[in-house]
């Protein structure tokens, strides 16, 4: 694996980076660190997302170089934090990005997966590691890559942002010997945590729509699903200023008993679309019961579908994903 790698690397003169439709800060981390890593080895770079950055995201310095315009000039792409077409729809629906993908060599830098499901051919460079930041900081490492500050620091805030601070508990050893490596190179998490914090600082309009969303919180089979539904024109009125599944996700999470969480956001044209945190290693369980994609503790999914039926299939998915997890014990 690792010769194939360092040939596509050496071989292209002009590389594209390229995210999900559904950013965050494992892949964001991982583009910005890329670019770096790969600018250092003498490489035109350019980052693709098909979509705009979210605000909650922009404490990396730098997201404000990922483009909407895909190069399609570029010798090679590399795909960062996802291996399945579904996350992919919004870029390969964009003109001239699937026949590149078709006709180049595309490597796939995911975390926690056995095999990429995209409908392209592509080499899948993936390990049971906590983030996509940790795989790209042991690829450099044995391909002996610079890793300059900038770029240790994208790496460390990728790492923190998918092991929510080294506490979830895929974290292992070895991934603290990464982060304690990645200081060691200049990284500051305490710079990190600081930008963070300051962009999470809110309206008192988001903030009060966030309590909105907290009293609109559903639960099911027993209490382990909590659903929170985001209708169109609360998207259109509030996504600007903060994400609503982002401002709401997570502390779905906090809540006792709670297993998963999932905030589903509905578009005009039958468009659904779910993000997926859980306390129990099956997010992408369930987001495959959709054909959805992810990891063990953070996935999505996008169907057409009315919202009480969607509703229905996630609580028959879940309820299948927790006896899975039940069997395998």
């Amino acid at each position: 694996m690792t010769d194939t790698i360092y040939r596509y690397i050496a071989d292209a003169k002009r590389i594209v980076v390229i995210q999900a439709e559904n950013p965050d800060g494992d892949s964001l981390g991982s583009a910005l660190a890329l670019e770096e890593i790969l600018g250092d080895l003498h490489k035109d770079v350019s980052l693709y997302c098909p979509v705009d950055i979210p605000k909650y995201l922009r404490y990396f310095p730098g997201w404000d170089r990922v483009q909407n315009n895909f190069d399609i000039h570029s010798d090679l792409a590399i795909i960062v934090d996802t291996s399945a077409d579904i996350l992919l729809g919004k870029a390969l629906e964009t003109p001239g990005v699937r026949s590149f993908l078709e006709s180049h060599p595309v490597l796939v830098f995911d975390h926690h997966v056995s095999e990429s499901t995209l409908s392209f051919p592509n080499t899948l460079i993936s390990q049971e590691l906590v983030a996509t930041g940790e795989l790209i900081a042991k690829v450099a490492h044995e391909n002996n890559w610079p890793i300059n500050q900038r770029a240790a620091e994208h790496l460390l805030a990728a790492i923190m942002s998918d092991s929510l601070g080294l506490t979830t508990s895929n974290v292992t050893a070895d991934t603290f010997a990464c982060a304690s490596k990645l200081v060691e190179l200049g990284a500051s998490n305490a710079a990190i945590e600081s930008r963070r914090r300051e962009l999470m600082k809110k309206s008192p309009e988001i903030l009060a729509y966030k309590a909105q969303l907290i009293n609109r919180i559903e639960y099911y089979l027993d209490g382990k699903l909590a659903v929170v539904h985001v209708p169109f024109d609360e998207i259109q009125a509030y996504s600007d200023q903060y994400n609503p599944g982002a401002l709401i996700g997570d502390e779905l999470r906090l809540v006792s008993g709670v297993e998963i969480s999932c905030v589903i956001k509905t578009y005009p044209d039958g468009k659904l679309t779910a993000r997926l945190r859980t306390n129990a290693p099956i997010a992408d369980t369930i987001a495959g019961f959709f054909g959805g994609g992810g990891h063990a503790y953070a996935a999505g999914f996008r169907i057409y579908e009315q919202y009480p039926k969607a509703l229905e299939d996630l609580i028959q998915a879940a309820t299948r994903a927790f006896r899975k997890q039940e069997e395998a014990a």
